[in-house]
């Protein structure tokens, strides 16, 4: 794989982005600037790296998890009436888990090749 190329990983990026810039104009409630801030900024660290030393399998799996406590973040910072921000962390958090559920198939198989790429 190159480096700076694959498209997953600058999704995770702008939607890591997106989600924590949405915290100046969303409606907030329990903790969910701070959440939002959090998680789409580990997002955008973990898609920089992933960018930067692709087919690093640890931290495509850590970007998942990133992205899923995104989606998760409003039932656990208790703001899910709190509409905009809630959406946007239940939106940005499904489309992080999505492209990075997308990665890691090929960043898997590219891994494993190689690994088993015999030394000559």
């Amino acid at each position: 794989m190159k480096k700076w190329t694959r498209w997953q990983d600058w999704a995770a990026i702008v939607v890591g982005l997106y989600a924590v810039l949405a915290t100046t104009w969303t409606t907030h409630a329990g903790a969910s600037a701070s959440l939002m801030i959090i998680f789409g900024g580990l997002l955008v660290i973990a898609g920089l790296v992933n960018l930067a030393m692709p087919g690093m399998q640890a931290m495509e799996w850590a970007q998942a998890v990133v992205a899923a406590l995104l989606f998760i973040s409003p039932w656990i910072g208790s703001y899910t009436g709190a509409s905009g921000a809630a959406w946007t962390s239940w939106i940005t958090g499904a489309i992080a888990v999505i492209v990075t559920a997308a990665a890691i198939k090929p960043g898997t198989a590219e891994h494993h090749h190689h690994r088993t790429v015999p030394l000559q």
